[in-house]
């Protein structure tokens, strides 16, 4: 079945927020674009060595190859259209049908590792483009063959809209290759976990002493279980689960009860407890893999779970944008969503968290900055 052509004027999305990705080219600077690029390229080479990027989610719509393949030539189009922005007066650009190019080029047959390289060859180039561009040089327009007219600056936001609106488009396929990931290495994850050191602890003593003795907790992400123990350890009754198949068969091994658990689309019912909510949630460093639009809705639902009063724990790594790591123990490829203090206080509140403090914290480990932010269900 063919996909029904986008025939819609997207150049909306400069003047106001996408309410599907996200994307709001208002908080966003020049200097930030070439920065996006790269890390949205990165996205799409961890999604192509999914075994089936080729295929589509449904008839009408693109697999995440189509979308990459399409992302691909964006940047060539938009490269050379800021080329040519630089380089003549006022140009009109030649017209370029997406839909047509998906089809004659066979979007859909193109090989994935392929179309990786050239993704991120393609994604570089345009980067280096707007890295060229000299500061007075912003505000030099050009034409589509609509009329539509744009500055260097509004194309190079309308690029970044583009690229990441489909990386949202993507997103399911982007929590499995982060899901793959921990999947393939959850053994070696656990033998080079961290030990509780100082900050840990005193972080799970007042979460328990927040919650109250025997309070039953939620916890999203367990992982090997490191935290779940040191809760115990605190006098709270904790439910263990992780998103990732190969952490919770560990924790199963181990003697502790564990369910696979996707906390944005799964029911939340504690199944010890049937109908009763939750008296608080641990999230520590889990929901940092996220996407961006997802979060509000996981903590709304997160809220709805958690009983009048209850605590919420979350951390998250501190920073702007997102990208790929494979650094650790975990060898393949995990997407991280940075946040900043104020977003992360202002998801919270409208999620139904009355946010109490948020600590800017430096990891022992590696010196990245994070936010633990402990919050009450309102």
């Amino acid at each position: 079945m063919t996909i029904e052509p986008d025939i819609k004027d997207w150049t909306w999305v400069l003047d106001q927020p996408c309410p599907e990705c996200g994307f709001e080219a208002s908080v966003l600077t020049v200097d930030r674009i070439p920065g996006v690029i790269r890390d949205n390229a990165t996205t799409w080479e961890a999604v192509l060595t999914l075994d089936d990027a080729g295929t589509r989610p449904e008839p009408t719509t693109w697999s995440p190859l189509e979308y990459a393949c399409h992302v691909r030539d964006v940047h060539r189009i938009f490269d050379l259209r800021v080329g040519l922005m630089l380089d003549q007066d006022e140009p009109t650009f030649a017209n370029w049908d997406q839909d047509e190019t998906a089809v004659a080029e066979r979007y859909a047959e193109q090989d994935p590792a392929t179309v990786a390289v050239e993704l991120l060859d393609a994604a570089e180039s345009a980067a280096e483009r707007y890295e060229s561009v000299p500061p007075g040089a912003w505000g030099r327009r050009g034409f589509r063959s609509n009329g539509s007219e744009f500055t260097v600056e509004s194309i190079g936001l309308y690029h970044l809209h583009d690229i990441v609106h489909h990386a949202w488009d993507v997103r399911a396929a982007t929590v499995r290759a982060t899901v793959e990931a921990y999947d393939a290495h959850a053994a070696a994850y656990r033998a080079n976990a961290p030990v509780v050191d100082d900050l840990l602890r005193e972080q799970a003593l007042a979460f328990a002493e927040a919650v109250g003795p025997r309070g039953r907790v939620l916890e999203v992400g367990s992982g090997p279980g490191r935290d779940a123990a040191l809760l115990e350890s605190a006098g709270l009754d904790v439910r263990r689960t992780d998103i990732t198949p190969a952490f919770v068969d560990l924790l199963r091994a181990d003697g502790h009860p564990a369910d696979v658990l996707d906390p944005l689309t799964d029911d939340l019912d504690d199944p010890a407890r049937p109908g009763t909510p939750y008296d608080g949630v641990w999230a520590s460093a889990c929901l940092l893999h996220v996407d961006r639009a997802d979060l509000p809705v996981l903590l709304s639902r997160l809220a709805a779970a958690t009983r009048d009063g209850g605590v919420l724990a979350v951390s998250l790594k501190e920073g702007d944008g997102d990208g790929w790591s494979t650094h650790g123990s975990v060898a393949a490829p995990r997407r991280f969503v940075y946040w900043r203090e104020a977003e992360l206080r202002e998801v919270l509140e409208a999620a139904g968290w009355a946010v109490g403090q948020v600590h800017h914290t430096t990891s022992a480990r590696n010196g990245e900055p994070w936010l633990d932010a402990v919050a009450r269900r309102r």
